[in-house]
């Protein structure tokens, strides 16, 4: 990865960009290839402004991005980020790409008075439990999480 690797807030103008790397992204979770899916999706999140996401571009080429969602904390009554994906292209791994996404993500948090950020991720995901861990995260002993499938 080159020096010129930059984060950028997306928006609508950038959907050609985000959407292959989203679908590749479902693809690495085991979903079925869906390019229209991914763009109507991503279309939708950022016309409603459900949710914000930041590109890692080399020069003019993405080569990754990470997607938050709003929620909030309502013990602490303040708002929370979720970063629920978190996605960089093979060939730009173990360079950076990704420790620049979650440092902007952690900067934009602070900017927006956040109490945090939440993440989580697959129990085999050793690579990324290691990033998150070497940038200060903690794992949560505190609670459980539960899902119910509807």
């Amino acid at each position: 990865m080159s020096t010129r690797v930059r984060i950028v807030r997306a928006n609508l103008e950038q959907l050609a960009l985000i959407a292959p790397l989203f679908d590749a992204y479902r693809q690495f979770y085991e979903q079925r290839p869906n390019a229209a899916g991914a763009w109507r999706f991503l279309r939708q999140r950022l016309h409603r402004k459900e949710s914000v996401i930041f590109l890692a571009m080399d020069g003019k080429k993405a080569v990754g991005f990470t997607q938050l969602y709003p929620s909030f904390d309502s013990v602490t009554m303040r708002p929370v980020w979720i970063l629920y994906d978190l996605f960089v292209v093979p060939t730009a791994r173990r360079r950076g790409a990704a420790k620049l996404l979650m440092e902007h993500a952690r900067r934009f948090a602070m900017k927006t008075k956040a109490k945090g950020l939440i993440l989580e991720t697959a129990i085999d995901n050793r690579p990324a439990q290691k990033l998150y861990e070497q940038l200060g995260w903690k794992r949560d002993t505190a609670f459980h999480r539960y899902y119910l499938d509807v």
